[in-house]
């Protein structure tokens, strides 16, 4: 019996457990047990004889729970078998009682624990995904997480018990209010004492803590006169001892967050230099101020003259001279990094820096590799003189101060992220030494960086002096005058509260009463004792013990947030990223519509060519000048030594005809002839045949290295470079200096040609005799000319030109005929006159009515005696045409002395042997060293960018800088601003 009612329970059992779970489940009546079904229709018959039999039953299998837990008598008649039927179904309905619950137990759980897991999976999908971001935990992170001891980390934390003990006791705060409420209440005038409440307000406001009500304040009414003065002593008291204990909190609060704040810079530190290996060998984003800083950089070298403006923001810095700007910037900074100077000028120019956080405390120029370790004194020493020669190198001659920005970053743990631009001091007078301008140069340098809209002023003002001698306050009102975007700070409070009769003229200046500037905020710091050799955390230690003790902050007169360079740090960082977000969309807007701009202007004007700034420009020129100079190289050993021969006897022949030649043939000698060209020779040769051959080598490396720039420039050459080239061919030829060393060489050479005299065949002869006559008919022809120019026109010329003789013409052309008389009776005439024939000359012309000097005579002789040799000299060439025979039988025949023209054989073959060791050194070595003169003028030109602006110009460069400079711009403006996106 027992078996079936089990096997009946748990059937119900698990009909019950289906049904809550929300699942209903149907069983055919022929599969139910047969005690089942004796129970289903028993009560299908009872409770609803109308209901289908099924449904009956599953509504009673579902149903269950109100069975009725005693088993019902048994009817009469029914006898034993019914009776005990009825006890075993009574002891199933107890077992699955018992049974159900159980499973209701196990139904909970695995529900709540599939509810548990689904909500876990829905939080987990709301969060975001930082697998991005995984570079920036290296993988030693969770190795050091298992070395930190974080035990002895928690006991470095205060205790409940005393962080208890730093909380005032409210119950004293509010029985001193009490008793405050009630003076103030009662009227009396109170000065110190209303005083001490505001003190206490502004502490409370500062310190967080909401103001305590007063219950049970005593009126006035109930107080004589003596209570009021015994109350006011004792209510005076309590204030103060209120002060000092709300004080005494605040101090103990901030030492534990500077300790805290200390130990985790520290811990960051140890992190970030944990393993630099791992770290440096990832790819490590840049920094978000970083990637900001390069957009100024850009914007600083950008000329902005397509009326686009840098409204970017930065934090101005400005102040009187020895303000303390600099000792706020290195206290920001955490390093002594500017020059220092005793009451002079020390910044001399814009000081742009970068400031962000970094595990080592570093600093960098923009343009220098070189990292400075501001841990070293030696460093800071180092870079305060590399500053201070900066600012010196960019002051130009006669100036005082520079607008050229010198741009540095310094780096290092727990520094804010801002930019900051330093500026020269303002000065009210120019004192011996400096530029007459100085004090408009440094005013317009302050209003162009001031009267960026977005740009972050910082108002230093010294509180050692008096505030009205301060001139930057003036300035920046002008700037701006509705305040929103100043930030004040009052330096020198040390030296403030002890030099001044009324502390409240301080508490007037921090609140902006004093001045009619006005400020988002304003602010009150110590920057140490004056000493230049203090260091950063003795100043601080100084600034923090000051502000402890003084009484500014006691009293109330200034606030705990207004007080420190760590707070100023603060806020100031946060006012510029608050303004470069607000701004920063918009300007790259801005640069896209100017890059737009400049597109279409390129479009329209320049369609065909490629966008190609100064720079590439330079490099498509420079490779050009390099093809034209390689092509020296290739020019042919014949063609030089063609060029050379000629260029040198161009440079020669007045020499060879004049001075030797002709000398020596006048003698009408043969054996004086020979002498007189030898020894003409060899001193020609001694003195200045080699050092005219050089100078004709090293111009026609010129001429021929301008003649291949020529050519290409012929040659579908970008008419741009022309001025450039023109300056590299100019500059590379005044570095190059011919080889000194191969003169002495050169002279052995020429010397040894032109002792030989023996012509060995009939060629050489004939080439000897061409040469001599070609030679002599172009001095001939010469000497007609001249000749035609003294005399003027002849008959012929004067009918049919209409020319006139001038009377020193008519002159000229009388002592010719008079002359010319006189060699046709004299052939074998001497070179010169004689003094009687002169005479003789002169009277004749007399007697024809012509006056003329004996000078015109002897010149007018020479030109015509030159003539007339050159006609027998040219005769006798012809005679010598077949005297080779002769000279190489050296047969002595005094009509056939061909003197003259072994003379200029030797002439000519000297001539070829120059020409060809000319050629050997240019082709061997001055054609590379011209190439490597080229090669440096072009580096050296590449690194001079005013050089490259002033041989590269013209619409097409501007135009294609502006647009390489705006594009750079618009794309690391968006790249700043998604990284800015992603930080939010």
């Amino acid at each position: 019996m027992w078996r079936v009612g089990s096997k009946a329970a748990c059937l119900a059992c698990r009909n019950l457990v289906s049904t809550n779970m929300g699942v209903r489940f149907r069983v055919p009546l022929q599969k139910l047990h047969p005690l089942s079904r004796a129970i289903h229709h028993r009560y299908s018959a009872n409770a609803n004889p109308q209901r289908p039999p099924h449904r009956t039953a599953a509504r009673h299998f579902t149903s269950m729970s109100r069975l009725p837990m005693r088993p019902p008598k048994p009817p009469s008649g029914s006898g034993g078998h019914g009776y005990q039927q009825q006890r075993n179904f009574w002891v199933a309905r107890l077992a699955a009682r018992l049974l159900r619950l159980r499973y209701i137990l196990l139904g909970s759980a695995v529900g709540g624990g599939y509810t548990a897991k689904k909500t876990y999976d829905e939080w987990k999908d709301m969060l975001p995904d930082f697998s991005e971001y995984n570079w920036v935990i290296p993988d030693f992170v969770w190795e050091l997480s298992e070395q930190i001891d974080f035990e002895k980390l928690a006991k470095a934390l205060p205790e409940i018990e005393e962080i208890a003990k730093l909380l005032p006791d409210l119950d004293k705060i509010g029985e001193n209010f009490t008793f405050l409420k009630s003076i103030l209440s009662s009227g009396v005038s109170l000065g110190s004492e209303v005083k001490g409440a505001s003190g206490l307000h502004l502490l409370l406001e500062t310190s967080g803590e909401p103001p305590l009500k007063a219950t049970d304040a005593p009126t006035a009414s109930t107080q004589d006169s003596s209570d009021k003065q015994y109350k006011k002593s004792s209510d005076k008291e309590k204030i103060d001892q209120l002060q000092e204990e709300l004080l005494r909190t605040q101090l103990k609060y901030q030492r534990m967050l500077e300790r805290l704040e200390k130990e985790n810079k520290e811990l960051r530190k140890v992190v970030l230099q944990k393993d630099d290996k791992g770290i440096h060998q990832r790819k490590i984003k840049k920094s978000l101020i970083d990637m900001y800083s390069e957009v100024l950089d850009i914007l600083s070298d950008y000329d902005s003259n397509y009326n686009t403006q840098d409204h970017l923001p930065r934090v101005v810095v400005v102040g009187d001279q020895s303000a303390g700007k600099t000792s706020v910037l290195e206290m920001i900074a955490q390093a002594r990094i500017f020059p220092r100077g005793s009451g002079e000028m020390m910044t001399r120019s814009p000081v742009k820096v970068t400031l962000s956080e970094g595990p080592h405390h570093v600093a960098m120029f923009k343009d220098s590799g070189r990292e400075f370790d501001l841990s070293k004194e030696e460093d800071l020493a180092a870079l305060r003189h590399e500053i201070e020669l900066r600012m010196r190198k960019s002051v130009k001659e006669g100036q005082t101060v520079s607008p050229e920005t010198i741009s540095l970053s310094v780096k290092g743990p727990g520094i804010q992220r801002m930019v900051l631009v330093d500026l020269p001091g303002v000065i009210s007078t120019v004192t011996t030494g400096m530029a007459a301008d100085t004090k408009e140069t440094i005013f317009s340098i302050s209003k162009a960086y001031m009267q960026n809209p977005n740009a972050i002023i910082l108002c230093i003002q010294d509180g050692s002096v008096d505030a009205e001698r301060s001139i930057v306050t003036d300035l920046v009102s002008q700037m701006d005058p509705q305040g929103k975007r100043t930030i004040f700070v009052l330096t020198k409070v040390d030296l403030a509260e002890k030099n001044l009769a009324s502390p409240s003229r301080i508490q007037q200046i921090v609140e902006g009463k004093l001045f009619p500037m006005k400020a988002l905020g304003y602010f009150a710091v110590v920057t140490g004792k004056g000493s230049s050799g203090e260091s950063i955390d003795s100043i601080k230690d100084y600034e923090e013990d000051f502000f402890q003790n003084s009484r500014l902050l006691r009293d109330g007169m200034l606030k705990a947030h207004q007080v420190t360079t760590k707070n100023l740090s603060l806020a100031v960082s946060d006012c510029f990223w608050k303004m470069v977000r607000e701004s920063v969309e918009q300007q790259a807007d801005v640069f896209k519509a100017s890059r737009f701009n400049l597109e279409t202007e390129w479009k329209n004007n320049y369609p065909r060519l490629r966008e190609l700034d100064r720079n590439e420009l330079y490099e498509k020129a420079k490779n050009e000048i390099l093809d034209e100079v390689i092509s020296l190289s290739q020019v042919t050993p014949k063609h030089w030594e063609a060029i050379l021969q000629k260029k040198l006897w161009e440079r020669v022949s007045t020499h060879v005809i004049e001075n030797i030649y002709l000398p020596a043939a006048q003698t009408m000698n043969s054996g004086t002839f020979n002498t007189t060209v030898d020894i003409k020779l060899k001193q020609w040769t001694d003195k200045q045949l080699p050092h005219k051959a050089l100078e004709v080598a090293w111009e026609t490396l010129q001429e021929e290295f301008a003649r291949f720039m020529a050519e290409y420039k012929g040659k579908d050459q970008d008419d741009i470079f022309d001025k450039l080239k023109e300056a590299v061919k100019d500059e590379s030829i005044k570095r190059h200096k011919w080889n000194e060393m191969a003169m002495d060489s050169l002279r052995v050479i020429q010397h040894n040609a032109l002792e030989d005299r023996s012509i060995t065949d009939k060629p050489q002869w004939d080439a000897a005799i061409q040469f001599m006559e070609e030679t002599l008919q172009s001095r001939l022809k010469d000497t007609e000319s001249v000749i035609g120019d003294m005399v003027g026109p002849d008959w012929k010329q004067r009918w049919m030109n209409w020319k006139n003789r001038t009377p020193e013409q008519h002159i000229r052309n009388e002592t010719k005929n008079e002359l010319e008389r006189l060699l046709k009776l004299h052939e074998d005439h001497t070179a010169y006159l004689a003094n009687d024939e002169v005479t003789t000359v002169r009277k004749n012309l007399e007697g024809r009515g012509v006056e003329v000097d004996p000078v015109l005579i002897k010149d007018t002789w020479h030109q015509l005696y030159r003539r007339h040799f050159l006609q027998k000299a040219l005769a006798h060439c012809n005679l010598c045409k077949r005297g080779f025979y002769y000279y190489q039988r050296h047969f002595v025949d005094s009509e056939l002395e061909c003197n003259d023209v072994v003379l200029f054989w030797r002439i000519q073959r000297m001539l070829g042997i120059t020409a060809n060791t000319l050629r050997q050194q240019l082709t061997n070595t001055e054609v590379r060293r011209l190439e490597k003169n080229v090669k440096e003028v072009l580096e050296d030109f590449g690194e001079d960018t005013e050089k490259k602006t002033q041989l590269i110009t013209g619409r097409r460069v501007q135009l294609a800088e502006d647009l390489k400079k705006v594009r750079e711009i618009q794309e690391k403006l968006e790249a700043f601003i998604e990284a800015l996106h992603k930080e939010k």
